[in-house]
């Protein structure tokens, strides 16, 4: 478990997003009758995980597939994501 939560941490997704916390939920816990935590996305920059996947495609693409252009189609969430990525990772050499 500690290799997996290393390499998580190491992933190169954190040049453009932010490490957020798990916030414990009480009452979600406890209706539940187990611990539940909330993965806080919404305090990336674009309000939501979607930057992640946005930049682990991006990353994925080679400097030909980025030349001939990428197109995404999305709700505005998604679109927000794309527009943050650092033009670097948009124009790999």
């Amino acid at each position: 478990m500690h290799h997996y939560i290393e390499k998580i941490l190491r992933a190169k997704v954190y040049d453009v997003a932010e490490e957020t916390p798990l916030d414990f939920a009480p009452t979600l816990s406890e209706r539940l009758d187990n611990r539940v935590y909330l993965k806080r996305e919404d305090l990336q920059p674009v309000f939501s995980f979607k930057l992640r996947g946005a930049y682990n495609k991006m990353a994925a693409l080679n400097a030909e597939q980025i030349a001939r252009g990428v197109i995404a189609a999305s709700a505005e969430i998604m679109h927000k994501a794309w527009r943050w990525l650092p033009k670097s990772l948009v124009s790999k050499p």
